[in-house]
């Protein structure tokens, strides 16, 4: 019996969606959109973001021990230690936030979550927002446009100007975990 292999997902390049497609355009920000399966997993998008050129992101919300709330946008293949963020990004113990807090905070749904959302909290500002310095190493950076079948691309200088533009400090920082040391 002849093996059968899996259609290959070809991501389709679509129209930018509002709100961000006007913000980009006010700010003279180039962004190419591609629609696909939905995914909530980094994982999960394994099938096809090889087709989509540049650094894929993982999103963490988070929220501190003191009640911040945080977005960590990480390029999709940092190992991220929660018990050592903290420390490098000033925040106090952290812990995932629940999705009626994301909601609330960033109006989008587990596996949604992007740095884009920040423009529904804009007025609030109540999420702090850290971007991985490994992201910035690429041409282009690939998160969701508030859901979680399409993709939007651009430039890491344009994702900065995008966020300060809502009115938020970006902190850029290295997130990688250190390497645990060898016992002897």
């Amino acid at each position: 019996m002849p093996e059968t292999k899996p259609t290959e997902i070809i991501p389709e390049i679509i129209p930018t969606p509002e709100p961000l497609a006007g913000r980009f355009a006010a700010l003279g920000i180039k962004a190419v959109t591609y629609a696909h399966p939905a995914v909530f997993t980094v994982e999960e998008g394994a099938g096809f973001k090889h087709r989509i050129p540049g650094g894929h992101t993982k999103n963490l919300f988070l929220k501190d021990k003191k009640g911040q709330l945080w977005l960590v946008t990480a390029h999709a293949e940092t190992a991220v230690d929660l018990k050592s963020l903290p420390a490098k990004i000033g925040a106090a113990r952290l812990s995932f936030g629940s999705a009626e807090r994301l909601r609330a905070a960033l109006d989008v749904v587990p596996g949604s979550v992007t740095p884009l959302a920040l423009i529904n909290d804009a007025a609030q500002q109540s999420v702090r927002f850290v971007l991985d310095r490994r992201l910035m190493e690429f041409d282009t950076i690939n998160c969701h446009p508030l859901r979680n079948d399409r993709t939007t691309c651009m430039a890491p200088a344009d994702l900065v100007r995008f966020i300060e533009n809502l009115g938020y400090t970006v902190l850029i920082t290295g997130l990688e975990s250190a390497p645990q040391a060898a016992e002897a």
